[in-house]
């Protein structure tokens, strides 16, 4: 599903299911970070590390841990930015060469609706009307979980460039459907502060795609390379 949404210099691995034999076990440093969790976030951290730690070995770099830094974020090797997510029976983790993209992000949500009250603290007024636009048009897909997923793209896309907080509504993201494909489509998100600098441009706005099938919203963001 991600892998459908990046460039082909992205790699991808994914894994659907809770119970997938071929999780690897994690790394004494890694375990260190679980050691009191609780078992579902154990699980869910043990599934996006394995997803990891094949992306690394399909793009050539020997496994690792993938430990955290500041805010929870992924460190990833020297030379590489990736990306992770999860959600209840789904994990990915994508991978790419700093020489191929500056950064990327991914994320993977149940195609419901956001919870009470949520998408009222996300959204901008300009996004509600536009989920109301796209509701109405293709009440097919939850426009409401999809925003949210483009935003938390956006974050982990962002955060690796800059190392600050970006909120939830200083990104303003238009949502465009794929004319002939109503379940996929590109994303576009309108910085509302100072963008990063990249080889030597300050960005403007992120791009990147979503997909809603098999129960799953997916989106993928990828800042290029200048």
């Amino acid at each position: 599903m991600i892998e459908e949404l990046l460039p082909v210099t992205v790699v991808a691995v994914e894994a659907f299911g809770q119970n997938d034999a071929g999780h690897l076990p994690l790394y004494p440093e890694e375990e260190e970070l679980v050691a009191r969790a609780v078992a579902k976030r154990r699980r869910e951290f043990t599934v996006v590390r394995s997803c990891a730690r094949r992306a690394m070995e399909k793009l050539g770099v020997p496994a690792q841990p993938v430990l955290t830094g500041e805010r929870g974020a992924p460190r990833w090797p020297e030379g590489i930015a990736g990306s992770m997510t999860h959600c209840d029976g789904y994990g990915a983790a994508a991978l790419v060469r700093l020489t191929d993209l500056a950064s990327l992000g991914i994320d993977a949500e149940p195609d419901g609706p956001l919870p009470d009250g949520v998408l009222e603290s996300i959204a901008l007024p300009a996004e509600v009307a536009l989920l109301r636009r796209l509701g109405g048009a293709r009440p097919g897909v939850h426009w409401d979980r999809l925003l949210f997923s483009a935003k938390e793209s956006v974050y982990k896309a962002w955060y690796p460039l800059t190392g600050q907080w970006l909120d939830f509504t200083e990104a303003d993201i238009e949502i465009r459907v794929d004319p002939a494909d109503p379940r996929r489509g590109t994303l576009h998100a309108a910085l509302l502060v100072p963008g990063p600098t990249v080889d030597g441009r300050r960005l403007s706005r992120f791009d990147g795609r979503w997909s809603a099938r098999d129960g799953l919203v997916t989106t993928a963001v990828t800042v290029p390379r200048t």
